[in-house]
């Protein structure tokens, strides 16, 4: 049983994730089980490049930054579970008993954060009742968003970066994530807010 496990390994996903392993001399978050599945392949970076991305070298590629992303979580953060190769299908139960189906296996999870594109159709099955037209993209581009108030979606389910209604920039979506672990961290701690920052004085 994992008590967050983020579904996508793009940019919200990997910062939701970086932010929670960040954590873990917390009390409140020393004993939790993190886990990521992390399917980039369908992650626009693939095919970016950046010169307007704070704090990134420019000419960075996306595909450079998604595969150093997730060799940041595992020498950083070896704790966090990483998924790799499997492909999330289908969601199912309620907030502290969610199953998580992919194209090989099943998991279980207290929290589930949805960190996947906003490409139309959506192919997460149990999640189709959330699904809309993304607010801050034009109609003629056809993309989605899951309905959601504060990255909220629903009891136990939370959703970062463009399906979350954001636009497509690197640092919304790396913000969108750090947000939605704030908000995970706060609920660990009951209730009280939660901010996660290390310093060279300590």
């Amino acid at each position: 049983m994992f008590d967050v496990l983020i579904v996508g390994g793009g940019v919200s996903g990997m910062s939701c994730a970086l932010l929670l392993g960040s954590a873990q001399n917390k009390p409140f978050a020393a004993d939790k089980k993190i886990g990521i599945v992390t399917h980039q392949k369908a992650s626009s970076l693939q095919e970016a490049l950046f010169n307007n991305a704070y704090g990134i070298p420019a000419g960075t590629l996306g595909s450079d930054l998604l595969a150093e992303s997730i060799n940041h979580l595992q020498q950083q953060y070896p704790h966090i579970t990483q998924i790799p190769g499997e492909k999330v299908m289908k969601i199912e139960g309620e907030a502290g008993n969610f199953s998580v189906i992919t194209n090989k296996n099943e998991y279980t999870a207290k929290i589930v954060v949805i960190s996947i594109g906003a490409g139309n159709p959506f192919t997460i099955e149990g999640l189709e009742a959330f699904v809309m037209p993304h607010q801050k993209v034009i109609p003629e581009k056809n993309r989605i968003q899951l309905r959601n108030t504060d990255h909220k979606v629903t009891e136990g389910i939370y959703v970062t970066g463009t399906l979350a209604g954001w636009r497509s920039q690197l640092t919304i979506a790396a913000g969108s994530g750090a947000a939605v672990a704030t908000d995970i961290l706060t609920l660990w701690n009951n209730g009280v807010h939660v901010q996660v920052h290390d310093s060279i004085r300590k």
